[in-house]
């Protein structure tokens, strides 16, 4: 049999269910800024930190460690797991112990919550992660992927390329002339420069068909076997994978990941599956691994509109244009070609073949909210598919998000005022400009911002990376019926504001969306500032249903304000809606 025929046969087995998809989450929400993660030898590096990690893990029978929606497969204390704390994970990574929880923090908001085992700090309020602990594995898996890169926003960093990024350019740039109004809403452009949901979905997918091997190292034990030694991994182990994977069965149901594999399938505490060797573990992994859209094909074509078309391989095999010996999966490793095909689609080279995909193709459990301009929208519970919701592309616009959510994602907005609901896990805000965000949540990361300001309830120390620039922080100024209903299912907290404990990370990337000076290799993200109390305002949410404003419930915000920003609003009870004054006089009186 020909390699090229034998490639062929395993792609095939790949679209067989169960499906392994790459959870998106950990990627777009879990990669931080910091360089002392990363090391030139990976897993060697891992390694040393492991042994270090051990030895300050505390006895196990101190730690609640997993709980499962089936009862019959939950893991016990004494299940042999090690945990760390904020303060072990400094001391053995030899980091501040500020650094050390922001690792925590953002590993207990990327866990995976689907497929029936759930790790305790998976659902740990955000005020508890620390009594609670992560798990050694876990977090070395999430140590590894810190080295991910994403997709790069800009092939070229030219002025078109720059007003392309930011819907304008501000004064404060001092490099650009102002551009048109016309390129100011040119949203088209942007879209197109910028890189598609599938070409991240791809980028992630291949990234971890690299480095696969080598996180199957991370967590494997050597048992004797014969005369030598043999490199083994228990269903226990298998499991950490779930920080990476999730797998999806015939019936498009999400299962735990060793149930879904042959070899470890209904194996419980009593009776555990034996160990699997390594090679057969990868093995499967890689015949099942696959982008989250082909598991679409399985579908009849009449339940879904965008189906994707068959995986083809090269006569030889190989995907000529992704080079093996790169270091990291970065824009070299993932190819797009214009094909004859039809003209909403693309082609997207892998390892293991070629995919073509429709380039309106989004995620499941996704909600977009885009391309709002000059208008006023609204979306609640009953407009939400999933627990995400991706606002992106926005101008002049006013944007409602009133439900309940795991994770809000923020992109390319300006001139906007965004209200946002419960967010349980994450918030991530990039490359706005001019946006007045309000959200109540666990934890916000703003990266890549001008000239906006966030009023924010948030549980954790809100996180500013890459290039911002005059940036305010302000308490969170508003309320909706529903307000206190949605932050007690999601798990927001509002008797714990963390909102002005900034912290602040990472380089200015030259490489980046924007025109930097020459010097400026070396300069340090910046932060943001207070909003003063004198500039402070409450924001009013329209009421659409004056029956669920009487029925229900927050007539209040639930968020106490700090003092002086207290009595501000007592000498000047000033409040802004939408509906009844332009949200641009707003803008202009805290810009």
């Amino acid at each position: 049999m020909s390699a090229g025929t034998a490639a062929t046969k395993n792609t095939d087995v790949a679209r067989d269910p169960p499906w392994l998809h790459v959870r998106r989450e950990v990627f777009e929400y879990g990669i931080l800024p910091l360089p002392s993660l990363v090391h030139s030898d990976v897993v060697t590096g891992l390694r040393n930190f492991r042994v270090k990690l051990l030895q300050q893990a505390p006895p196990i029978s101190t730690w609640s460690l997993s709980i499962s929606s089936d009862a019959s497969y939950t893991s016990p204390a004494s299940g042999g797991r090690k945990r760390v704390a904020t303060a072990g994970i400094a001391t053995a990574l030899e980091v501040t112990e500020a650094h050390a929880q922001l690792m925590l923090d953002t590993l207990a908001s990327v866990l995976n919550e689907e497929g029936g085992v759930v790790d305790s700090l998976a659902i740990a309020p955000a005020t508890e992660i620390d009594s609670v602990g992560v798990d050694v594995d876990d977090l070395l898996i999430f140590l590894y992927i810190q080295t991910y890169r994403r997709v790069p926003s800009r092939p070229h960093r030219g002025a078109a390329d720059v007003a392309d990024v930011w819907p304008s350019t501000s004064a404060i740039d001092r490099f650009l002339p102002s551009p048109s109004p016309m390129q100011v809403r040119s949203s088209t452009v942007s879209r197109r420069s910028m890189p598609g949901q599938a070409e991240e979905e791809v980028n992630q997918l291949t990234y971890v068909q690299k480095h696969l091997p080598n996180l199957l190292s991370l967590l494997a034990e050597t048992t004797e076997e014969g005369e030598g030694c043999c490199k083994v991994i228990t269903a226990k182990k298998f499991e950490h994978l779930g920080l990476l994977l999730k797998a999806k069965n015939a019936s498009l149901e999400y299962v735990p990941l060793s149930q879904a594999a042959p070899f470890f399938a209904n194996s419980d505490p009593d009776m555990p599956a034996a160990p699997v060797p390594v090679t057969q573990v990868l093995e499967w992994v890689q015949q099942h691994i696959c982008a989250a859209s082909e598991s679409l094909r399985a579908i009849p074509v009449g339940k879904v509109e965008k189906v994707v078309t068959d995986i083809h391989l090269s006569e030889s095999g190989s995907v000529e244009s992704v080079p093996s010996e790169a270091a990291d999966v970065t824009m070299a490793d993932v190819s797009v070609s214009s094909v004859n095909v039809a003209s909403s689609a693309q082609t997207i080279l892998v390892p293991n073949g070629v995919l073509h995909l429709s380039k309106d193709w989004r995620p499941e459990g996704t909600t977009f909210v885009d391309g709002v301009m000059r208008a006023s929208v609204l979306r609640r519970e009953d407009d939400i598919k999933g627990d995400s919701v991706k606002v992106s592309h926005c101008h002049d616009a006013v944007v409602y998000v009133l439900a309940p959510l795991k994770y809000v994602s923020v992109f390319g907005c300006s001139d906007s005022i965004i209200v946002l609901g419960a967010v349980g896990k994450a918030v991530r805000v990039e490359y706005c400009e001019r946006v007045q965000l309000i959200v109540p949540t666990a934890r916000i990361t703003i990266a890549n911002c001008r000239e906006c300001t966030f009023y924010l309830g948030v549980n954790q120390r809100p996180l500013f990376t890459g290039d911002n620039h005059n940036l305010q922080v302000a308490p969170y100024n508003t309320f909706y019926p529903k307000l206190e209903a949605h932050l007690a299912q999601v798990g927001v907290d509002a008797t714990v504001n963390r909102w002005d404990r900034l912290l602040t990370l990472g380089m200015v990337d030259p490489h980046d969306a924007f025109i930097h000076p020459a010097d400026c290799t070396d300069t340090r993200s910046e932060g943001a500032t207070l909003l003063s109390p004198e500039k402070f305002m409450t924001f009013s949410v329209p009421r659409w249903n004056e029956a669920d404003s009487e029925m229900l419930l927050t007539r209040a915000n639930p968020f106490l304000l700090p003092k002086p920003y207290l009595l501000a609003q007592q000498h000047r009870p000033l409040v802004i809606s939408d509906k009844y004054m332009s949200f641009k006089h707003w803008i202009g009186w805290t810009a």
